[in-house]
């Protein structure tokens, strides 16, 4: 097979942002079972500068003309796209504190485990604008990243004003996804009323719902009756936020999304219940999405539950959507097999044990709600193909092309072909790792997945051409990321 160049869009940096240097010269990875979403074949890949060249089968005529300034083997390796991350939260403030990760060490970490961009979220606050959001989270992430991001908003004020502040950042591709919560109240909250108004406006200028699909004010009851009842462990974080709630939650934002004829994409869905509404309504053709995460495929009620040395383990379990019980991982599985669920991402929200999730003893409404998670994302993934639950091609397109697709990223990013920025991993499937965090870089106390022997490493990392990352040696640096514009959702053209 042989690829001749394409051109691909290229990212205009927001207000405030910088673009990285852009790289010269010609690399070669030669002699790996290419992989994406669509084919899988013995093929070299040829990079020129910061986008791919070119694609031919190895040994090929138009393979062995090729000249390169640097040569990487890949022999009894895979050559995949880099991963497309599309849910952190870098630096979020939480519950009287913030998330451990900065943009610099969480997107380092990414790239050590084989994500080559994130989407992160910039944060409305109530009585404030988009913008104003927007122009803070840049700040955090200009001259910090080393790998590419781009940013959803979250709506936690739906106005006018804000309204007319979608349509302009959908128009100019800074962020044309926007996230409302039916949890947190106070915080994040909007009433059905103020939804369907976002949603009608992303009807009509192209932009995503995205949505925390849980019944806060009920949860906020059952919290309440659970904490006057002496039950504070973080286990009962789990009891009170109810799989029904869940999935009423995500029936309920599937009506509205109906109504305003809206596409809709359900973030972090841990439940059977939940699961089976999104089925139900792709099964009537309605444009919506759901994504999973790591933790709701891997662990359990029963990491909530771990009492430890302290009696106080389970709340570096502590997320919302809650853990499930385990039976709830089958589901997940299927509905990943048969396309219910598009997307896994982390939802990567680091809190420290110590010093951060302490802030709960007593109390588990007050732990900080989140887990780490971007550095194990591929590899986790990968254990999956391994252990027979999904196929090579079904892991880079859940965990690469289909996000690249979902947020406009495509098909610049997430996947391997001409014009394609080169975004690429040679990754061992053979390399046989114990995830811990005495290894890890996330910056964080702990791991969710600590002891847990995995399949599978990236060896060698390139973000838009350059080595970031090669045998375990770190040569990537901050700032090397850049900003990313994005289309509209690709799967509602």
């Amino acid at each position: 097979m042989t690829s001749t160049p394409s051109s691909t869009p290229s990212s205009t940096p927001a207000p405030g942002t910088g673009t990285a240097t852009a790289r010269t010269g010609r690399t070669a990875i030669r002699g790996g079972l290419v992989v994406t979403a669509t084919e899988e074949l013995r093929a070299d890949v040829l990079i020129e500068g910061e986008r791919i060249a070119a694609l031919a089968a190895t040994g090929s005529e138009a393979a062995l003309s090729w000249t390169a300034d640097t040569v990487i083997d890949a022999d009894g390796h895979y050559v995949v796209p880099g991963g497309v991350d599309a849910h952190t939260h870098m630096e979020l403030p939480f519950g009287g504190t913030h998330a451990s990760d900065t943009f610099e060490t969480g997107t380092r970490a990414a790239a050590w485990g084989g994500t080559t961009t994130i989407v992160d979220f910039a944060v409305q606050s109530v009585g404030g604008s988009l913008r104003e959001g927007l122009d803070t989270w840049h700040a955090k992430a200009e001259g910090n990243c080393a790998i590419d991001y781009a940013f959803h908003t979250i709506v936690s004020d739906v106005t006018d004003a804000v309204l007319k502040e979608m349509d302009t950042l959908v128009d100019s591709g800074e962020s044309t996804s926007f996230k409302l919560f039916m949890a947190y109240p106070g915080v994040f909250y909007s009433d059905d009323g103020r939804i369907l108004r976002a949603m009608q406006r992303g009807a009509a200028n192209g932009g995503l719902t995205m949505m925390h699909a849980e019944n806060g004010i009920a949860i906020d009851v059952l919290v309440e009756q659970a904490l006057a009842a002496g039950r504070t462990a973080p286990r009962y974080h789990g009891e009170v936020r109810r799989e029904l709630l869940e999935a009423e939650a995500t029936h309920r934002a599937i009506k509205l999304a109906q109504v305003a004829g809206s596409p809709l994409y359900v973030v972090h869905v841990s439940a059977a219940s939940a699961l089976a509404e999104l089925a139900r309504a792709r099964d009537e053709g309605l444009p919506v999405f759901g994504e999973t995460c790591p933790q709701y495929l891997f662990l359990s009620t029963d990491n909530l539950a771990e009492e430890g040395a302290d009696g106080f383990e389970g709340a570096k379990y502590v997320c919302s959507t809650p853990l499930r019980p385990r039976e709830h991982q089958e589901a997940l599985w299927r509905g990943l097999r048969t396309n219910d669920l598009q997307v896994v991402s982390t939802d990567h929200c680091p809190f420290c044990y110590t010093g951060q999730k302490e802030l709960g003893r007593g109390d588990f409404s007050k732990i900080p709600n989140g887990l780490p998670g971007v550095e194990n994302r591929m590899d986790l993934l990968h254990q999956a193909v391994v252990d027979g639950r999904i196929s090579r091609r079904r892991w880079i397109e859940i965990a690469c092309t289909t996000p690249a697709r979902m947020f406009g990223l495509h098909p610049r990013k997430g996947t391997l072909a001409p014009g394609a920025d080169a975004d690429v991993v040679v990754y061992d499937p053979n390399a046989v790792q114990t995830v811990s965090a005495a290894t890890h870089h996330m910056n964080v106390d702990y791991s969710a997945y600590e002891g847990r022997t995995l399949t599978g490493r990236a060896r060698t990392v390139l973000s838009r051409g350059t080595v970031v990352l090669d045998r375990g040696t770190w040569l990537g640096r901050a700032g090397h990321g850049a900003f990313l514009r994005r289309d509209t959702c690709q799967y509602l053209d």
